[in-house]
């Protein structure tokens, strides 16, 4: 086995703190580690606490040298975060991804820390970067009737794409940017 199929195994089943031990993971492929959902729960003490998302997660042949990609499957409103193909815009995954992060470190603290702190500044959704910025309570009001319509019990994380074409979303999942010079590779998935 080779040493990044050795990493992915042990980030995904066997690291401790274990993905898989602290996250609720699906293989997309019984028998591949490389593809995956994983559920994922709103920060408390944030419009998005209560909410369940199921997250995508590929992992490149070449990770952890290369940054996995992610993105949300159920809709959630955030301006960091296209609402129709679940990208995510994290510079500091995007850019800035080292072998030395670990995948429990994207649901641990990255991605937590990009609800509690959204950047309209840098937006992939414009609408929410707007209404943030011009009506923070706005803003809640509506990250939290996402969470009741979409995201609000795990069955609907679950059921997520089923009604709503998962092929089409899936097939937007492969696309890499790790150098960031495909920007429409980019916008369908962002490295992180």
């Amino acid at each position: 086995m080779s040493s990044p199929k050795r990493r992915i195994e042990t980030d995904v089943s066997g690291g401790c703190p274990g993905l898989i031990s602290d996250y609720e993971v699906t293989l997309v492929n019984d028998n591949s580690t490389q593809e995956f959902y994983v559920r994922f729960q709103g920060p408390e003490e944030t419009p998005f606490a209560g909410g369940y998302w199921k997250i995508h997660v590929e992992l490149p042949d070449q990770y952890p040298y290369k940054s996995p990609s992610i993105g949300f499957l159920n809709k959630i409103f955030h301006p960091n975060i296209d609402e129709m193909s679940g990208s995510v815009c994290l510079d500091v995954i995007n850019q800035t991804w080292s072998p030395m992060y670990q995948l429990i470190n994207i649901f641990e603290v990255f991605l937590p820390q990009l609800l509690r702190y959204p950047n309209p500044a840098d937006p992939l959704n414009g609408e929410a970067a707007a209404l943030l910025m011009r009506d923070a309570k706005g803003y809640e009001a509506r990250v939290k009737e996402y969470v009741q319509k979409y995201a609000a019990t795990k069955d609907a994380a679950d059921e997520t794409g089923k009604d709503e074409g998962a092929e089409d979303e899936m097939s937007s999942v492969g696309s890499y940017d790790s150098d960031g010079e495909d920007e429409e590779a980019a916008g369908n998935m962002e490295d992180i």
